[in-house]
């Protein structure tokens, strides 16, 4: 007759290795979670749209740090240029206008462009795409503008520069860390007329408005009754990957009003 005792103590001994392997794989699954938790009571985000939510504010605070640093270096400058008896100035007004350094007022026009309306989803042969702003429609409406005299410009809320580069992903721009839904608008300060003839003549965006009328894409061109008011541009300068070709102008005529204003 076999041993009952021995199989007693089996059954205990395997019994306890299994309580033992399953504290043992709990506490390392509580070390774990400790160990990604440490130093910080905050949720983190679950998905892709509560990350991106978290990353724009952090874009915003660290752009507002920026903002303030650019002051004190400013102030710092100035102080020590005083104290060496150092002139430093502006190469001048047009460099600090086409650089964003400063906000520019004046005359301009406003262009609105946003997406078609929900029914026109239920047009023939029409596709999703057809029916939303795309990157290269901003494009078209901007570069129509400085090609039309814009002195100065901003898209949304955002000063926009030469070198400015923004992203449309879906139907969401991407502009400097910020996002921004439809709709998009660009103001231009600059003479009114021209700068209305510009957008007329662009081949790209008279490509955009057949399909304002082919589906309902939003185009709104106003002519601003009071002056705009542009903010300086808040984004780095420094070009790292281009440079202007040997022999371009950089500001054409601006070289010829300067010697004029200095003779």
């Amino acid at each position: 007759m076999p041993d009952r005792t021995h199989r007693v103590v089996h059954k205990v001994s395997r019994g306890t290795l299994s309580v033992a392997l399953v504290l043992a794989l709990a506490g390392m699954m509580f070390v774990a979670n400790a160990r990604l938790a440490q130093g910080t009571d905050e949720r983190h985000p679950q998905n892709l749209a509560d990350l991106a939510t978290v990353e724009e504010a952090r874009v915003a605070r660290l752009q507002g740090e920026v903002v303030t640093l650019h002051s004190e270096v400013d102030q710092l400058t100035a102080k020590q240029a005083r104290l060496t008896g150092l002139q430093i100035g502006s190469p001048g007004a047009g460099y600090d206008v086409a650089a964003g350094k400063v906000a520019v007022t004046g005359p301009g026009i406003t262009v609105s462009l946003t997406d078609a309306p929900a029914e026109a989803r239920n047009l023939p042969k029409v596709h999703p795409d057809d029916l939303v702003v795309h990157q290269q429609d901003l494009q078209a409406v901007i570069n129509a503008l400085w090609a039309g005299g814009a002195e100065a410009m901003s898209l949304m809320d955002q000063r926009v520069i030469s070198t400015s580069a923004f992203q449309c992903i879906g139907n969401v721009l991407s502009l400097q860390g910020r996002r921004y839904s439809p709709p998009f608008v660009v103001r231009a300060v600059g003479d009114p007329k021209k700068l209305r003839a510009a957008l007329a003549a662009a081949p790209a965006v008279q490509i955009y408005l057949q399909w304002v009328d082919a589906v309902g894409l939003g185009w709104k061109v106003t002519t601003a009754q009071d002056p705009l008011n542009l903010p300086a541009y808040e984004g780095l300068t420094e070009l790292k990957f281009a440079q202007v070709p040997h022999g371009v102008e950089v500001l054409p005529g601006l070289s010829a009003a300067t010697s004029g204003a200095g003779s």
